[in-house]
């Protein structure tokens, strides 16, 4: 695989970096694709960046962290082979009940634990109220706990994700790319909302909320992001260490739709960011939140698993 130079000059504060690495390193298996060269060479071409580091966490998932000067940006990957059927995504929050009754909010490290012994990482999800509650349309095990029309990221045991925003076809049916029955969970579709969406089918979509949301649209900020390009079956997780001088400023949103461009994406949606930006590999926060006390709690957060049972799934109808 295709590397920018290392160095260890970066302004990473607490050495972080290493200390990731040869963790990771311990249990990675160290097998590269033609398509992550490829992919290296346009984020490369991209970022520009100082150093770019790489392992292999589990066949088909991989961790890239890239810290360019440029921005500065200090970028954390996952890269993530769709066609593995054994690779999966759940949405986890601290509201068992489906009416999101007891709402309250919960560390990302937190709700991966809660996640089982299949987890293998975890991103923050959406934004939420003051009350803890997500803005948009949150499905767990295909239960549905809040509807909004709000664009979301939709995931089963077999399907192609989707990106976009969902709709009711009827008072008891929701489609997120697939129809799911209001009040009849169906133990597969799993669904985190953001905004706004970035890419569809390749293109930017709008200009990204600039005129209407400046100070969070072009404003640099830490983001946490979502894409996937269906023809190559990738999927990638998307950090960006922000509010953190010298080290790394953030982006914004036009810069993260470019990011996810250079990566290969064409479908790409943005999680909530700034304090609540958080990637956790194994249960270790690799990212560097923003805020001084570190990891905020927050509504729910996705999270990224692997199991053999998934690949015994009847297809769905």
């Amino acid at each position: 695989m295709q590397r920018a130079r290392a160095t260890s000059q970066h302004p990473s504060g607490r050495g972080l970096l290493p200390l990731v690495v040869a963790s990771l390193a311990a249990v990675a298996a160290t097998a590269c694709r033609s398509e992550d060269a490829a992919s290296s060479d346009h984020l490369v071409a991209h970022l520009t960046p100082d150093t770019m580091r790489a392992t292999r966490i589990r066949p088909g998932i991989g961790y890239r962290y890239v810290w360019s000067p440029g921005g500065p940006w200090a970028v954390h990957i996952l890269d993530v082979d769709l066609s593995r059927c054994e690779i999966g995504f759940a949405v986890r929050s601290p509201r068992p009940e489906a009416n999101g009754r007891g709402a309250a909010r919960k560390r990302v490290t937190e709700l991966f634990r809660e996640a089982g012994p299949h987890g293998i990482a975890a991103v923050n999800g959406d934004f939420f109220t003051p009350e803890g509650l997500p803005l948009g349309t949150e499905i767990a095990g295909g239960v549905v706990r809040t509807v909004r029309g709000r664009p979301a990221f939709a995931w089963q045991p077999g399907h192609t994700p989707w990106i976009g925003a969902p709709t009711r076809s009827s008072d008891s049916t929701l489609v997120v790319g697939w129809p799911v029955r209001l009040g009849e969970p169906d133990g597969r579709t799993e669904v985190v909302s953001g905004f706004p969406e970035m890419l569809d089918a390749g293109s930017r979509v709008g200009e990204l909320g600039g005129r209407t949301h400046e100070g969070f649209a072009a404003g640099r900020h830490p983001r946490t992001a979502v894409g996937f390009n269906p023809a190559s079956q990738r999927l990638w997780l998307v950090v960006v260490d922000g509010r953190r001088r010298g080290y790394s400023a953030g982006m914004s949103l036009p810069e993260l739709a470019g990011l996810f461009e250079a990566l290969g994406a064409t479908e790409a949606l943005n999680l909530d960011g700034g304090g609540s930006s958080v990637m956790v590999i194994g249960g270790r926060t690799v990212s560097r939140p923003s805020d001084p006390e570190g990891e905020n709690p927050v509504a729910n957060a996705l999270v990224l698993y692997e199991d053999e049972t998934l690949c015994q799934m009847p297809p769905p109808q």
